[in-house]
């Protein structure tokens, strides 16, 4: 059985799905340590043919706070202005009213925390795509886990998923070992991307952008085959 581990981000790039899509069971690592300026609350898309970032608003968000613990600052000018920054960006893309639709119902229950809205974002998605993986968060069942180490932690939480198989993106290898891991009794893969290029309107390609960008372009067709654009070191 094949696990994957990984904080929950917002409509995260392709990468990140190219490695749901890789395992059975996939973790949103939701009760650690948010990470400010990272992926958790924005992304970035399209505009007039620039990667720009589209961030979601929090209310005191902190390295202090888990990310499960940080809200939504939903009366935030912010939050409409991200949503119409990505109508406008779009809206002349060949599958923007399917792919927005999706986009309204993740940022519709504003009432949660950005682990939360992210995690949701990513499962939308995943089902648009017909990506059949089992989802779970840290907080709600391995919570006990928490006291140990990184790659403890990990272990744990393979042994009682039953894992045998554990995949982590590439910047991992610094991290891990897979010494480690199989004496653990698991085989540690690392995950990495190869280029991956579509047709955005008639600009010169922008790569690596959210997942919205992917969607946005291509059919369901043509994401599943960039899916598995990926090998393993």
């Amino acid at each position: 059985m094949k696990l994957a581990i990984m904080q929950p981000y917002f409509f995260p790039y392709i990468g990140y799905f190219q490695l749901v899509n890789a395992v059975d069971k996939f973790i949103f690592y939701d009760d650690v340590q948010y990470i400010k300026g990272g992926w958790i609350n924005r992304n970035r898309i399209l505009i007039n043919g620039e990667a720009r970032y589209f961030t979601i608003p929090l209310i005191k968000s902190s390295p202090n706070k888990l990310i499960n613990e940080i809200a939504i600052e939903t009366q935030s000018i912010s939050f409409d202005k991200a949503i119409k920054t990505i109508a406008m960006a779009y809206q002349q893309a060949p599958q923007f009213e399917v792919v927005f639709e999706i986009i309204c119902d993740v940022l519709k229950n504003r009432d949660c925390s950005i682990g939360d809205m992210a995690a949701e974002s990513i499962k939308q998605c995943a089902h648009y795509l017909g990506i059949n993986t089992k989802f779970y968060k840290s907080s709600q069942y391995f919570s006990e886990t928490k006291k140990l180490k990184k790659a403890e932690r990990l272990q744990s939480i393979c042994k009682q998923m039953d894992a045998n198989i554990y995949i982590n993106p590439i910047g991992g290898q610094n991290l891990y070992s897979k010494e480690n891991f199989e004496e653990n009794g698991i085989e540690l893969k690392f995950i990495r991307s190869l280029p991956i290029e579509y047709t955005q309107f008639n600009n010169e390609f922008v790569p690596w952008l959210s997942i919205i960008d992917v969607l946005m372009f291509n059919s369901i067709k043509q994401v599943k085959k960039m899916l598995n654009r990926h090998e393993y070191v």
